[in-house]
């Protein structure tokens, strides 16, 4: 059963709101529930299974010091 809930909002918000579930094909309401939906499923502490390739490369880079700056130099050399 579906029930209304009154959001209180600065009118900039709404309607930045309102464009982006526009673009999305979504009511403003449904990207709501979707979010409402999105904090009921992972509970704060609780965390996804992680696949093993993801398990694998988890800490590859701890310590490695990457920045904008190196990933566009890596595209550089690669595409060029």
């Amino acid at each position: 059963m579906q029930t209304k809930l009154t959001l209180r909002l600065e009118k900039d918000l709404v309607d930045q709101a309102k464009v982006y579930a526009s673009k999305q094909g979504k009511s403003v309401s449904r990207m709501v529930a979707d979010y409402f939906l999105l904090l009921h499923e992972k509970p704060n502490g609780e965390s996804e299974e992680l696949t093993p390739i993801v398990k694998s490369l988890k800490g590859a880079l701890r310590g490695v010091e990457i920045n904008e700056l190196d990933y566009k130099k890596h595209l550089e050399d690669k595409y060029l």
